[in-house]
């Protein structure tokens, strides 16, 4: 197999997604809202909020970051996470927790696709075409990484404040650091398109040829397979925190601690487990796709549904513990997948639309979650968790088999 250089911007691609990860509040997210009196139908509202402004914004976004500038698109995000990190640090009701995470949704919508169309112009400028899958595989796994050590952090942190709040200040330092390291990237990964100055002539030309690309049936193939179960997961991964909270209780030597130190501390170590798991996964994917397995967008899209409905049932069945296996196994399959299914996305499109098109599929993965996120939160506060993961997931199958979602991407 043919290797790429681990050189000096590989390390400052790698140190993005490690940096963009240390969203410390993260594992602790649904456990912040709870604690601040909101229940599973507001906290649903809320994500769906944060869903929805992005999808508003997602694939303009995509096209001003095609046409001035990748860079900048990804300064500009990083500016709104830090509002919203502020944000969230004085809310303490529903309308400001709501204003918060629209801003985070704002902050998505200008980083998503971004930075993945700046890694595929630069192994297309390096000669380095045949290793996307590889190379992405590589980068991600640093991304997880960082979601490994917030986690961690951010537990002791808990554990050692006793409070949920304190992590969103600590989450800015990171986000400051990643401003800089991305103002140092080299001014050809902004790939402008040609006639820059004619900035609306430029715009309507890349939503033409947006439109024709996204008429491929392949291409569509590869944007639903991989927007439905990157929506399925954002949707679901947050409610993995009542599930670990109520493992929590099982352990006597924890009993003497206060609530949120207990939690902080278990939370953070099944996360830190968990995204060391992920990072792995994203690091082999090369590997599964070097084996060309038939199908391998379908399969993998039914293995990690399948998870999902084993772990809902195990946890209506009060078997915490193998429901948490089963829920991990949802996140593993997503990095697997990712790399993947990014490679086979850069292989069907153009280098310069890659940015718009996988905001597209940014956008239908947004409104996906928008939707799943108020059901699974009704669903949740009328029959819990459990037996809300199940239902959810159902849908999700019965769609997908419906569709008939069987086309195979060539590597």
């Amino acid at each position: 197999m043919q290797t790429f250089e681990k050189n000096k911007q590989y390390i400052k691609f790698c140190l993005y997604g490690f940096l963009k990860n240390l969203r410390f509040y993260d594992a602790f997210l649904l456990l912040f809202f709870l604690d601040n009196g909101l229940n599973f139908s507001q906290i649903g509202v809320i994500y769906a909020a944060r869903e929805i402004t992005t999808n508003i914004l997602e694939v303009p976004s995509g096209i001003l970051a095609d046409v001035y500038g990748r860079r900048r698109s990804l300064l500009l995000a990083f500016l709104v996470y830090i509002v919203a990190f502020l944000s969230f640090y004085f809310s303490a009701d529903f309308m400001l927790s709501l204003v918060a995470m629209m801003l985070v949704g704002v902050g998505d919508a200008f980083r998503s696709g971004t930075h993945k169309g700046m890694i595929m112009d630069y192994l297309r400028l390096m000669g380095w075409e045949t290793q996307k899958v590889n190379y992405y595989g590589h980068t991600r796994s640093w991304s997880q990484m960082g979601s490994a050590v917030s986690a961690l952090f951010a537990g002791l942190m808990v554990f050692y404040y006793g409070n949920y709040r304190i992590i969103y200040l600590i989450s800015i330092t990171p986000y400051l650091l990643n401003f800089i390291n991305v103002y140092t990237y080299p001014i050809q990964l902004d790939r402008p398109l040609k006639h820059k100055k004619k900035g609306r002539k430029s715009i309507k030309g890349v939503i033409k040829n947006l439109w024709l690309i996204l008429r491929q049936r392949s291409v569509l193939r590869i944007v639903n397979s991989a927007a439905l179960h990157s929506a399925y997961l954002k949707t679901v991964k947050d409610y993995i925190q009542p599930l670990i909270v109520s493992l929590t209780v099982m352990l006597p030597a924890l009993s003497q601690l206060a609530e949120e130190s207990r939690n902080g501390l278990v939370v953070g170590l099944i996360y830190f487990f968990i995204f060391l798991m992920t990072s792995w996964a994203s690091r082999n994917a090369g590997r599964v796709h070097a084996k060309s397995l038939s199908n391998i967008q379908t399969r993998t899209l039914l293995l990690g549904f399948f998870a999902g409905i084993v772990s809902g049932v195990l946890f209506y069945m009060e078997f915490q513990f193998l429901s948490l296996l089963f829920f991990i196994a949802i996140y593993v399959v997503e990095n697997l997948r990712k790399p993947i299914l990014t490679g086979f996305l850069a292989d069907s499109v153009p280098n310069e639309m890659l940015t718009s098109v996988i905001s597209a599929q940014s956008s239908y993965q947004t409104l996906t979650t928008a939707t799943l996120s108020v059901v699974l939160g009704v669903l949740a506060d009328s029959f819990g968790v459990g037996l809300a993961l199940v239902l959810v997931t159902g849908i999700l199958v019965a769609f997908t088999l419906v569709l008939g979602n069987s086309g195979s991407a060539t590597s």
